[in-house]
């Protein structure tokens, strides 16, 4: 005879069924009201940051503060003993962002301060894709996790380029403007670099040199360089990736309108949207 499953086994298997069974009524009505919390958690500390709101209703932010960090928490034990691996969730990436989300506020106990932490719960708006379990988004999501992955070396590798390069100018502007302009160290120099290779210009400090200004002109056409090719070499992996997944033929012409060039996974017409037959 096979064992009765004893109260908490069922218990643990109800609690698993809200917390992950987003196909479910119960694991959707759940699902609303987390991201309902999450946004009026977020809200809340915007608001308490408001001087004029945070000097009236502190307190009262304070309490609902604490009450959702409750709700977070015991969801969060009870995601860790609904599961047969606790171990797997509690250190992949959503059960860390569930971590953190809780932490902040415990650690304002021992550090005043902490609770304003309790934003990187914003974070929790990643579950609203497990949510809705679009396939369109998914696949998307997991293309653009493919194409960083494998453009990370040459990532790697331009960042050490733009490293040494920041290193380099940042010595140079040093010797030729001196501290009469600002550049009063080698580090200054190079946190000048940095700020005008990302096109920030804060204008807190400035070459004056005839010289320190061509210098500073080059790092300037540098800087879109140096901020265009990241994002290609990503674009291109990414447009690799779309193309081995997805490919154009010219056989599966439309019987009705006699349109071609439709993806070999296409079922309709993109012209008249009739039934293809492949």
């Amino acid at each position: 005879m096979k064992n009765k499953k004893s109260q908490y086994e069922i218990f643990r298997e109800k609690v698993k069924i809200i917390l992950y069974g987003t196909n479910t009524i119960l694991g959707r009505m759940f699902d609303l009201v987390l991201l309902g919390l999450i946004l009026l958690s977020v809200l809340l500390i915007m608001l308490d940051t408001v001087q004029d709101i945070s000097s009236k209703y502190h307190y009262q932010l304070w309490i609902c503060e604490w009450v959702i960090t409750a709700f977070f928490t015991i969801e969060y034990v009870l995601r860790i003993i609904s599961i047969q691996k606790p171990v797997k969730y509690i250190f992949s990436f959503y059960g860390i962002i569930d971590l953190l989300a809780v932490l902040p506020m415990y650690l304002s106990i021992f550090f005043p301060g902490a609770s304003i932490l309790s934003i990187v719960r914003a974070l929790r708006f990643f579950r609203l894709f497990k949510i809705l379990h679009i396939p369109q988004i998914s696949h998307q999501s997991f293309q653009l996790k493919e194409a960083i992955e494998a453009s990370k070396e040459k990532i790697l590798v331009f960042i050490y380029f733009v490293l040494i390069s920041t290193v380099i100018i940042g010595s140079i502007m040093y010797l030729v403007e001196g501290k009469e302009s600002g550049f009063t160290s080698i580090p200054m120099g190079i946190y000048w670099t940095i700020v005008t290779l990302t096109t920030v210009g804060y204008g807190d400090i400035s070459p004056q040199t005839p010289l320190g200004q061509f210098i500073a002109a080059l790092v300037m056409i540098l800087g879109y360089g140096i901020i265009a090719v990241p994002t290609g070499i990503v674009t291109a992996e990414f447009a690799k990736k779309s193309l081995r997944d997805i490919t154009v033929s010219t056989k599966n012409s439309c019987q009705i309108c006699g349109s071609q060039l439709h993806f070999d996974n296409a079922k309709f017409c993109h012209e008249c949207g009739s039934e293809l037959h492949h």
